[in-house]
């Protein structure tokens, strides 16, 4: 299978879903609520492992099916572009839904701050669509993430610590990440704040994306 979407960089079509790790990767929106400094589209750069990533439109749930392929073939498929995916929601929740009916597994990488962008809880919208959520926490504190983050919503910190909190009731796997090597982060207090969730914690590289 050679789907038309996993050209390379060059290539005329946008990229919606890409594959890496042996994972099927879905790139549905560039938009997002944080200018985080450490993002390559911040720095000009939309290339993610040889993959354009720059959107032209959102496409719609029939092309992100059909770009998707079988998802069985794939460990996981796994929502995360140079966007948020939760800015699109319903086609995220539609998208998911498909997958799961078709065997595959779902992961959403999310920076946590849809309960915050849509004024309400939005988790429990979460159970049976998908299977785990890599949450970025990216600092201990708030002052911290602020600086790295540069959020556009006002406590966008505590939000994401409160999704957290509310999504463990739905998602049966959560990982919090945060990248080592960003001026103030203390990886070991990051580790230590999802250790008091109850969730899991992953240790990013700085300037290593994909």
């Amino acid at each position: 299978m050679s789907p038309l979407s996993d050209r390379p960089k060059g290539g005329d079509a946008p990229i919606i879903a890409y594959s890496l790790h042996g994972s099927r990767y879905l790139n549905i929106t560039n938009r997002c609520s944080l200018r985080c400094r450490f993002c390559p589209k911040f720095n000009r750069q939309w290339q993610v492992q040889g993959y354009d990533l720059r959107m032209v439109r959102d496409p719609d749930v029939r092309e992100i099916v059909n770009d998707i392929g079988d998802p069985t073939l794939y460990h996981e498929v796994v929502f995360c572009g140079l966007g948020e995916s939760t800015q699109r929601l319903y086609t995220l929740l539609s998208v998911a839904s498909w997958v799961r009916t078709q065997g595959g597994r779902v992961r959403l990488n999310t920076d946590g701050l849809a309960n915050l962008v849509y004024s309400q809880d939005i988790t429990p919208q979460l159970e049976g669509q998908v299977d785990a959520l890599s949450i970025s926490l990216n600092a201990q504190d708030a002052a911290t993430y602020d600086y790295h983050c540069r959020p556009s919503l006002p406590h966008s910190y505590h939000a994401m610590l409160d999704f957290i909190g509310r999504a463990r009731r739905y998602v049966p796997e959560i990982t919090l990440t945060a990248i080592d090597g960003l001026d103030g982060v203390n990886i070991v207090a990051c580790e230590r704040i999802a250790e008091n969730l109850g969730v899991g914690f992953r240790r990013r590289v700085l300037d290593q994306v994909g």
